[in-house]
């Protein structure tokens, strides 16, 4: 246990320190959420590398730096309802979850629904909610939200999770014209109707599929937490 703390702790200085991740909160959240217990137990040694992993079904648990980057740029705070499109094993809702009153998270796949609940319990992260269904639908029943944020890019922010956002909210999501080229996005409810939207970055992440993102040209395409890279010059 303690080399994988040794290991927490390096993670934070020289993969989000270095890269400009500097909200204290964030860097504590990322201390304290344990990277090794949301892969399989062959990849635990890897854990704290820089990059994603494997967790079955084609998808990944996403590098650190990226998860980091995505939850800042989500400025979180303990009074915060959040929406987390793309649950994977649960690793990003559970950093979210540090930071805010609860998660509700939606992934497509329902074995890493199992998975990621599996492991939230045993973490007793009791502040994480998981559904199966399609995440750009958003959850009505829970709104408004105070963040969303989606572990996969689509051609445009689903209209439904601007409707779903609370006024100040911020949704962070990759965006772009190709399936697995986009830029990160912050957008901002300033008003009713006046959202404000920055880019973050150029970043690389599976398409997210469902009734308002891309179509799945087969069962191989899938949104959830995927394969991604972060280019070194995004923040």
């Amino acid at each position: 246990m303690s080399d994988f703390n040794e290991a927490r702790e390096r993670m934070v200085e020289r993969q989000l320190v270095r890269r400009g991740i500097c909200d204290s909160r964030v860097l504590d959240a990322m201390r304290r959420v344990p990277r090794e217990a949301f892969v399989p137990d062959c990849l635990r040694d890897l854990a704290y590398e820089d990059r994603p992993l494997p967790i079955g079904n084609d998808q990944t648990i996403s590098q650190p730096a990226i998860v980091a980057t995505m939850i800042e740029a989500a400025e979180l705070s303990s009074a915060d309802i959040v929406l987390d499109v793309g649950t994977g094993s649960g690793y990003a809702a559970a950093v979210a979850a540090a930071l805010s009153a609860h998660v509700h998270s939606i992934e497509r796949h329902a074995d890493l629904v199992a998975m990621a609940r599996d492991i939230l319990a045993r973490l007793n992260i009791s502040n994480v909610t998981v559904y199966l269904g399609d995440g750009t639908a958003g959850l009505a029943e829970h709104a408004p939200y105070d963040a969303i944020i989606a572990a996969a890019g689509g051609p445009h922010i689903p209209g439904i999770w601007r409707k779903q956002l609370a006024i100040g909210g911020r949704i962070v999501m990759p965006v772009g014209c190709e399936r697995h080229y986009q830029k990160l996005v912050k957008l901002v409810r300033r008003s009713e109707d006046d959202y404000e939207s920055s880019s973050l970055g150029e970043v690389s992440f599976v398409p997210l599929v469902g009734a308002d993102a891309w179509p799945a040209p087969d069962a191989a395409q899938s949104d959830g937490a995927a394969p991604q890279r972060i280019q070194e010059t995004s923040p």
